[in-house]
């Protein structure tokens, strides 16, 4: 070795011993040609990624993986060599990937999720720091906060982050999932094209494209202050609970200038008027009353909003790849059905869905047969619930309301003749309603197969489908335009009749069924794929628009994965 650059080097480990003892570091190892930083490196990462695996992730107090056994993977297989650095240089992708989480908003992630800050830090250290560039334990640091950022993106661009959801997955063939983060960053490095494999990481459902693409306007006006998020409702006899939310309620009021904030303890005079003036600054009916409206509008905060986007984001990600050519997609919270052929919209229709004491399920399934003037068969939890204790009172119950008691042989029950009294779980008897004008299924419903047993039908109560909130059925979804929905169908069959086949059906003998009210089981030959879903956020005509959270499954999500971000 060359006398000069030998003395220089000890120079440099001698000042750099110094540095870090006079700063209370236990690094001791230094590294001062950087030709062996990879390889001194690469031994760290080996070894921090085994103690890492045993505790949790923890790298150091400063880092915690998120992925590390998917990070571990990766590194095995790349023999743990270096990724994002060489001989103390970064490669160029280190600030696409930086520049990339900073924006991450614009894909409904949060930036703090992917060690920013830590990256950051590490980063600004090494480069400005001639002494501390020698030390292959901020090195290692980097690298490993670098790929576990990267592979948490992949996931959640190409997952999400709320679990995985059965109910929409096709059962294909999918790659491994260690395979998916090693395959996706192997390409990363060799083709660098970086917004190319965004663009394969995630879905291309023209939903979830208006969705993203309407986030810039969104957060270009968004309120980014941090309010209480006031939990409700509140345990019903638990005095501890209320006090709870009476505090939560104080200071979501101190944060919009409704209590003064030096106020310790507030009677309910004091939280009345508090309310009230809340509710004159957002313009809503100030009664100075606790309501499920005033806290969700008080928890309607942009932040909040956001996150319901990111939550509806990831609804997508559990989709299909590709929809089928022709589906019927029905929004649970926007109390809505569209019927889509080849990406056109066709058929729209108010529905109405479950209460949230009976919802109805999220599902996927195909249109199999449709029934003119069907009969009812009621379900036995409104059997229970509500028959049952009436039929207790009075046998003749069912006979009054129009329906029919029968026997697993179908034969006509006379309900006098049964001790009621001796039922609590249900009865071995069959409930029906016969079709009619007046039976609650309409005069048209759409079966598919489920292990819920709903479907889609007409309804007696026409007059409901004026109300905006439309939760209100025991489970099943009614279809204002279900005429427009059947002569589609049927249509449809027709249209694709093969060489040979023979339909027994058509609109027109739908229309004349219908005239005679005759009850007809109409088999449908190609049947139209169909979406039960929960989405409580789209673009409509352009519109970023948000529905009410109905069955409270955007707060679940939100308090099991969001509540911190």
């Amino acid at each position: 070795m060359n006398p000069r650059k030998f003395t220089l080097q000890l120079f440099i480990s001698i000042l750099f011993v110094f540095c870090v003892s006079s700063c209370g570091s236990n690094n001791s190892e230094v590294v001062t040609d950087p030709e062996d930083m990879d390889q001194q490196t690469s031994k760290r990462i080996m070894s921090v990624l085994e103690t890492a695996a045993q505790s949790n992730g923890k790298v150091d107090d400063s880092l915690s993986l998120k992925m590390t056994s998917t990070v571990k993977d990766f590194y095995t297989r790349n023999e743990y060599s270096t990724v994002w650095s060489h001989m103390e240089k970064w490669d160029p992708l280190t600030d696409t990937i930086i520049r990339f989480i900073r924006a991450s908003e614009y894909y409904g992630l949060f930036p703090n999720q992917y060690h920013l800050n830590t990256i950051l830090s590490v980063k600004q250290t090494l480069d400005g720091d001639s002494v501390k560039r020698m030390d292959p334990t901020l090195w290692t640091r980097a690298d490993l906060a670098f790929t576990d950022a990267f592979m948490l993106l992949v996931k959640d661009l190409k997952k999400g982050r709320i679990g995985t959801d059965s109910t929409f997955l096709k059962k294909t063939k999918q790659t491994p999932e260690k395979d998916l983060y090693f395959t996706s960053l192997k390409n990363l490095f060799e083709q660098q094209k970086f917004s190319s494999l965004v663009a394969s990481l995630e879905p291309s459902l023209k939903g979830y494209v208006e969705l993203k693409a309407a986030l810039p306007g969104f957060l270009d006006s968004m309120d980014r202050r941090v309010y209480t998020y006031v939990t409700y409702p509140f345990k019903p006899n638990d005095a501890k609970d209320s006090s709870f939310f009476i505090k939560l309620l104080q200071k979501r009021l101190k944060e919009s200038n409704c209590l003064e904030p030096a106020v310790k303890s507030t009677d309910s005079l004091q939280l009345a008027v508090g309310i009230k003036k809340y509710q004159q600054q957002k313009g809503i009916k100030a009664d100075g009353k606790i309501s499920a409206p005033l806290i969700k509008n008080m928890n309607g905060t942009d932040l909040e909003r956001f996150k319901r986007i990111a939550i509806t984001l990831d609804r997508y990600k559990q989709m299909p790849a590709e929809m089928p050519e022709k589906y019927i997609w029905v929004n649970l919270p926007s109390y809505f059905m569209q019927v889509y052929d080849n990406d056109s919209l066709v058929i729209e229709s108010k529905i109405i869905c479950g209460k949230p004491q009976t919802r109805t399920p999220l599902l996927y399934s195909v249109i199999s047969d449709m029934v003119t003037y069907p009969t009812w068969t009621v379900p036995n939890s409104i059997i229970k619930k509500q028959y049952l204790p009436k039929l207790k009172e009075n046998p003749y119950y069912l006979s009054n309301i129009g329906l029919k008691l029968m026997d697993a042989d179908g034969e006509i029950v006379d309900p006098g003749t049964i001790n009621w009294s001796k039922y609590t779980k249900g009865i071995p008897y069959k409930v029906v309603q016969g079709s009619g004008d007046d039976n609650a299924l309409g005069v048209l419903k759409f079966n598919f197969s489920n292990p819920y047993s709903v479907y889609l039908h007409d309804t007696n109560e026409r007059y409901l489908f004026k109300n905006a909130s439309r939760a209100l059925s025991h489970g099943c979804v009614r279809v204002q335009e279900w005429d427009d929905l059947a002569y589609y169908i049927a249509r449809n069959d027709s249209m694709n009749l093969k060489d040979g086949d023979d339909l027994k059906y058509n609109s027109d003998s739908i229309r004349t069924w219908l005239e005679n009210k005759e009850k007809k089981r109409i088999a449908v030959k190609n049947g139209i794929p169909l979406f039960i879903a929960y989405f409580s956020c789209e673009v409509k005509n352009g519109k970023l628009r948000f529905y009410d959270d109905v069955y409270g499954d955007d707060k679940v999500m939100r308090e099991k994965y969001f509540s911190a971000k």
